[in-house]
């Protein structure tokens, strides 16, 4: 497995803007697809953007699409989430998530099997 912390959550008024940074440890950390995942209050956990592990492919839900960019730093074991033009209804604890094995891409949270303790993420308007 993959341990991961996540940092960078925090409050910001609708417009702004937050970059989450998840650090990982592990020998296989530049060999996992990694996620980023929120759970808002009363909904379930959605995965809102993924990456390989090589970068070429990315993956966006339609909610953050064109907002939020994935990235990956695998000399630095690191994955970024930018956020930028945020909205109250991305308020959420976000998570990092990776996945150590196979499955489908991008998969959802099943499919991930190392993940964040997360971070709060609060859009006021």
């Amino acid at each position: 497995q993959v341990h991961l912390v996540e940092s960078g959550g925090g409050l910001v008024q609708a417009g702004g803007s937050l970059r989450l940074s998840c650090a990982a440890s592990g020998r296989t950390f530049s060999r996992n697809t990694m996620g980023w995942f929120r759970q808002a209050p009363g909904k379930e956990r959605e995965l809102i953007a993924a990456i390989t592990w090589s970068g070429s492919s990315t993956y966006y839900a339609d909610s953050v699409k064109g907002r939020f960019t994935i990235s990956r730093d695998n000399a630095e074991n690191t994955v970024y989430l930018q956020m930028n033009s945020l909205k109250p209804e991305d308020t959420a604890v976000y998570y990092c998530a990776a996945k150590t094995v196979g499955g489908p891409w991008p998969g959802n949270d099943s499919d991930f099997d190392s993940w964040g303790q997360g971070t709060q993420v609060t859009v006021s308007s």
